[in-house]
């Protein structure tokens, strides 16, 4: 199967280099591109400069043969994504609860990925990454988390992480992505979700009753079972594929 990817740069990458690019992000080594076109294009602008033009490089590739990991299929659960976002990018963990909650997740929520040719999956941009970090601190619940990051999607990262898949990408070419027609929508509801994560910060209790000020009246009318919080993940020994995880 052909599948067209596009990479967002400040700069035209004819010829992606295997093994290039900085450990510590998402989803580490790899050549991060999206099969979203308008999202490189946001990328090219808002990630690299903030006055000047940027590139989307338009690449094919054949995935068949390949071995995809797709952390957005049902068989994974988002803290399955934030189990791999863990092993690269640096959480604060200033009490033992907190490095508990890494290792339970890291260890129960493991994605065997090393080998893997290609992964896919959320984007930690700066609201994402609040909702992580909140998650683990035990100040939102799971079901938040997991919503917040879904309803939230700012773009699904396709990395390329082997030599075998970088051998398989063709360039196809390039466009300009102009900062003043794409910059201003990007940058306003970036900073409408990172507000929005901002928020949820001040006052929060690190008890059952914390919610965003939606989920106890949500509970209440749709009977739901009461919201999950790490500290149950971890106490109640929840596994992957739990219901309460859905």
């Amino acid at each position: 199967m052909k599948r067209i990817l596009y990479h967002g740069s400040d700069r035209i990458i004819a010829a992606p280099v295997f093994g290039a690019g900085k450990a510590g992000n998402d989803f580490g080594l790899g050549f991060y591109c999206t099969e979203n076109r308008q999202t490189a294009s946001e990328w090219a602008v808002t990630q690299i400069s903030k006055s000047a033009n940027g590139f989307v490089n338009r690449y094919s590739i054949e995935t068949d043969g390949l071995r995809i990991i797709n952390l957005n299929n049902p068989e994974y659960c988002i803290l399955h994504w934030l189990a791999v976002l863990l092993n690269h990018r640096e959480f604060d963990a200033v009490t033992s609860a907190v490095y508990q909650a890494k290792d339970y997740i890291r260890s129960v929520f493991r994605v065997e990925y090393q080998s893997c040719d290609c992964l896919i999956g959320f984007r930690a941009d700066n609201s994402n990454f609040i909702f992580a970090q909140d998650f683990i601190d035990g100040k939102i619940s799971y079901s938040e988390f997991n919503n917040s990051v879904r309803l939230g999607d700012t773009g699904r990262q396709f990395v390329i992480k082997s030599n075998r898949a970088f051998d398989r990408m063709v360039f196809e070419g390039y466009e300009t992505a102009k900062h003043a027609a794409i910059y201003p929508a990007a940058a306003t509801r970036d900073r409408i979700a990172l507000e929005k994560a901002m928020k949820q910060r001040p006052g929060r209790q690190n008890n059952k009753d914390a919610s965003f000020g939606s989920e106890k009246s949500l509970i209440k009318k749709t009977h739901s079972a009461e919201p999950v919080y790490i500290k149950d993940i971890i106490s109640q020994n929840i596994m992957p594929y739990d219901s309460r995880l859905q």
